[in-house]
């Protein structure tokens, strides 16, 4: 495309992001800043119609933006502004916290508030490791399995026993595992409380072997390191809530996690800020939204993904920063507490 073309596609794009119309030749016009005719201003949008990077409505002579479009814009067209110092130094403290998952659950809850969209989270991956357990008894073989990590984060499983056990075994259990098998991995302890718990009774040994077998499991379930906070803001967006499929695909993607997970992985390896855009990308499912993402670094290791996702004619020149901003916070809160929790110095 030449010069005009790309600022004729531009101007388009951004009229739309604003006001969410078909944009017309005399709009284009009024906003672009070239001195054209509306005949040429029609012929460089048949052009772009040609193209794919725009596409007309029937109920309107106006056009709007496709996936293409809005891909290309993203790519070279977007003006995006830094945030001011000020404001980002300001959103620090907002995510401060004693646990990994409490960072993480602030900045997905800071994401949504700023963007006005979803926030979604990607926690780092947890090792299957224990510093303590506990069993708190909520009925006859229901059990409230309770681990804390070494980072300080805390998992809770309702498990159901094969039996009933009163309190007292529930602590003598409970302090066994934490006294002999802390920091060990849950394999490790699944292997040695075979040979070891001879000493305890059998139904005792059971149990602790059920709580490492349903603890690993939690530890390691990627749907659980999703972490997703004002989905309900998209309810809003006229352009997601106006079609019952729409949504329903919308919270089926919400619901299972599972493509957001491989979504947010697939972003790891990516230099910081990338977009994702509904039909443009197939790891998108709907055409109408886009995920704009950015890795998180722990001492300066990549641990895990964070982003906002929106519709497609979402200000892709305010979200960036927030989510580039978040980033960099969660990564320096994160890098504190590992230095904390390791003895060194903040």
């Amino acid at each position: 495309m030449d010069e005009r073309s790309r600022q004729l596609l531009k101007t388009l794009i951004e009229r739309y992001i604003s006001e969410g119309q078909p944009v017309g030749s005399r709009a284009l016009s009024k906003f672009s800043g070239l001195d054209l005719s509306p005949a040429t201003i029609r012929n460089v949008m048949s052009d772009l119609e040609e193209m794919g990077l725009v596409a007309s409505p029937h109920t309107s002579a106006g056009r709007v933006p496709t996936p293409k479009g809005y891909r290309l814009f993203v790519d070279s067209l977007l003006t995006v502004q830094p945030m001011a110092a000020d404001i980002e130094a300001s959103l620090g403290g907002q995510i401060q916290a004693d646990a990994p998952s409490q960072v993480v659950a602030h900045a997905a809850s800071l994401l949504s508030s700023l963007s006005h969209f979803a926030g979604v989270v990607c926690a780092p991956r947890r090792g299957a490791v224990f510093r303590h357990v506990e069993f708190l008894r909520l009925g006859e073989r229901r059990l409230l399995l309770i681990l804390v990590t070494p980072e300080g984060d805390v998992i809770n499983k309702v498990i159901h026993p094969e039996q009933d056990f009163a309190p007292e075994t529930l602590v003598q259990a409970g302090n066994y595992l934490t006294a002999h098998y802390a920091g060990m991995s849950l394999d490790s302890v699944r292997a040695r409380l075979a040979k070891e718990v001879a000493d305890l009774r059998q139904d005792v040994s059971r149990l602790m072997l059920k709580a490492v077998e349903e603890g690993g499991a939690a530890l390691s379930d990627p749907d659980g390191s999703i972490v997703i906070s004002g989905e309900r803001r998209l309810l809003d967006v006229a352009d997601l809530s106006d079609d019952m499929s729409r949504l329903r695909q919308l919270f089926h993607l919400f619901e299972q996690k599972s493509m957001l997970a491989r979504l947010l992985d697939y972003s790891v390896q990516a230099q910081g800020v990338k977009i994702f855009i509904g039909g443009d990308s197939d790891l998108v499912p709907v055409q109408e939204l886009s995920i704009v993402t950015a890795p998180y670094q722990v001492n300066g290791q990549v641990v895990g993904t964070l982003g906002v996702i929106g519709p497609t004619r979402m200000a892709y020149d305010r979200v960036i920063p927030i989510v580039d901003i978040t980033a960099r916070l969660v990564s320096t809160a994160l890098t504190h507490l590992a230095s904390e929790h390791s003895g060194g110095s903040a």
